[in-house]
């Protein structure tokens, strides 16, 4: 196609180009047919621009263009010429000129179209994820892709700057415990042996810091054999970041800087920084969440104090078990109905609370409705201790700690979507600090690690740490923003001994961990340094930056919560000569959803 290679894309002619003569390449995007005038929308991933068949344009010109339907892909040779003043489109960036036709071509034709490629798709989800193809030629994932592109550009421009080095770590890996299952990858050499792909490349970046690379980052693909959901895939891309001789004041600062980088390079957004900080505690007391939602205020409230003496049993019952009474001030909710307080209360029974307790603000001292007539002799003293108006509506539950702080943070949340408290240009960051180093896991009767084996132990727990577990703090931080994880790390373990403290208390041998995690351990007898990192996901945080709540808007091609391709099938059978070869044999079992 050398005489109809493109000399223009179709998102750069204005109209000091009028009089050139151009070739452009793209696909119809809208074919109009006004008598003896055709106009063709022609579209690329630059633009779009309009095309112009005049009347008196050549036979086999309006022939060709006779022929056309949408998606063809085509080439077409004109003279750019400025349209009328009355004629321009300015939301157009080629909306000043039109180019009149005197050559057409086409390149490939385009079968029936399963929907209409617009600016953002309408179609169904599994038919954008089955027409993948098709679904990234509209401009929404257009843009969405170029952000992308944009975001891992800029984080590889300031890790360079910030004197990191990329350094790739394999796929092919030993099976090691991280918290979700390994995709496992039979060996054909090594029959009857297998390779995990990594849910991280956390063992690797920290050999690297023995290796003396004290600035390392990639953004490898990672694997977890877990459930899907909206903001988390079988694969993701993580920004993985490891540095020496650091504390996390150090890590994080690197990471507000990064951020920083890159939302003024690729939104034209100004971070405020240094990030908020909020310890753990503090975070569920205060959000109900250890990723709270800040673009609002909207603050849970501890509710024991007004408890004792009411009379209302549930409660005192609950308080005096060790749990604890939370409370919420819903603004302006006054007026919700039955119904909206039972939807709420759905939301919190989802998170583990047994039901939603609420009474109403009707005016500056009264209380009505629900619980009202167990707290209507403080109610003065309650509304001024809430911050309450005339017109709120207070919501309340009673269990653990941590249930009544998860689930009312849950109807936080969603009073926060359906209040439309969540301002969409606008990035609340903060740091959650001082976790918790050890869970109880009830099921198995013993401690695990929160995070994972290799996190540091906050220096103020190192003496009591055997005695009690459930006390200690770990040097290990989350990034969170707009409600969403984004990032994950810690400080590490670089002593053996202390490593070996941890080990014990969660139960792991020192035969397992040596089978586990041997090449680690023995690298730690050689001089390894203090270290730390973290990894901030690259899918969420373009999700994020491009104001969507599912990371397969941001991913080219995603899976769908069943863990499925619906583009290609995979996954997939085999030929049984491949698994001859690899010495497996196929059990049937019950069959998988695929949606």
């Amino acid at each position: 196609m050398e005489d109809m290679k493109r000399t223009a894309t179709c998102g750069e002619l204005l109209g000091a180009r009028a009089g050139e003569v151009v070739t452009l390449n793209g696909w119809v995007h809208r074919f109009r047919d006004h008598g003896g005038v055709k106009f063709i929308s022609l579209r690329d991933r630059y633009g779009i621009t309009q095309l112009v068949v005049d009347e008196d344009a050549a036979a086999a010109v309006r022939e060709a263009a006779e022929g056309l339907k949408n998606e063809y892909c085509i080439a077409v040779t004109g003279t750019v010429r400025a349209r009328p003043e009355a004629m321009i489109n300015r939301e157009m960036t080629t909306g000043e000129i039109e180019v009149a036709v005197t050559g057409i071509k086409v390149l490939s034709t385009c079968d029936t179209l399963p929907f209409m490629i617009d600016d953002k798709s309408d179609a169904r989800d599994e038919l954008r994820l089955k027409y993948r193809y098709l679904d990234l030629r509209s401009f929404s994932m257009q843009r969405k892709m170029k952000l992308r592109h944009d975001v891992a550009f800029l984080v590889r421009d300031y890790l360079n700057g910030q004197g990191f080095y990329e350094i790739e770590t394999p796929t092919l890996i030993k099976s090691t415990p991280e918290g979700a299952r390994d995709f496992l990858v039979p060996s054909r050499l090594q029959n009857g042996k297998f390779y995990a792909l990594p849910q991280s490349p956390q063992l690797f970046k920290q050999i690297l810091m023995v290796s003396g690379f004290d600035r390392y980052f990639q953004l490898p693909h990672c694997y977890r054999d877990e459930d899907a959901r909206g903001d988390r895939q079988l694969e993701h891309t993580q920004i993985d970041i490891e540095m020496s001789f650091v504390s996390k004041d150090d890590v994080f600062a690197v990471v507000e800087g990064m951020m920083s980088h890159v939302f003024r390079g690729a939104l034209g957004v100004e971070l405020q920084t240094p990030f908020r900080r909020l310890a753990y505690d503090d975070a569920m007391n205060r959000y109900g969440s250890d990723k709270p939602e800040l673009r609002y205020d909207m603050e849970l409230a501890d509710f024991a104090p007004f408890v004792e003496g009411s009379g209302f049993g549930v409660f005192e019952s609950v308080l005096s078990s060790g749990g604890a009474v939370k409370v919420l001030r819903a603004p302006g909710c006054g007026e919700y109905s039955r119904k909206q307080i039972t939807d709420l209360e759905d939301v919190a029974k989802t998170y583990g609370a047994k039901g939603l307790a609420w009474m109403k603000v009707p005016a500056p001292d009264q209380l009505e409705g629900g619980i009202a007539k167990f707290f209507a002799p403080r109610a003065d003293e309650i509304i001024r201790a809430l911050g309450a108006a005339a017109g709120d509506l207070l919501l309340f539950v009673a269990d653990s700690w941590k249930t009544a702080c998860t689930a009312l943070g849950a109807v936080r949340t969603r009073l926060g979507r359906d209040l439309g408290l969540c301002d969409p240009a606008k990035f609340s960051f903060a740091w959650i600090i001082d976790f918790p180093m050890f869970d109880w896991n009830e099921e198995e009767n013993r401690w695990e690690a929160a995070h994972h084996m290799f996190t540091m132990p906050q220096e103020r727990f190192l003496e009591s740490m055997e005695r009690d577990p459930g006390a200690v703090k770990g040097d290990l931080y989350d990034l969170v923003c707009n409600g969403f994880e984004l990032a994950s790390g810690s400080i590490r373990i670089h002593d053996p001994a202390l490593q070996r403290r941890v080990f014990n208390i969660v139960g792991f041998s020192e035969e397992e961990a040596r089978r586990r995690f041997g090449f680690l351990l023995e690298a730690f007898q050689y001089g390894p340094p203090p270290h730390g990192g973290i990894a901030p996901g690259l899918d969420r945080l373009v999700m994020i930056m491009a104001g969507e709540s599912s990371i397969r808007e941001v991913i080219a091609f995603p899976k769908n919560t069943a863990g499925v391709s619906l583009m290609d099938e995979s996954p997939s059978e085999v030929d049984q000569r491949q698994l001859d070869e690899l010495g497996l044999k196929i059990i049937a079992t019950e069959e998988p959803p695929t949606s």
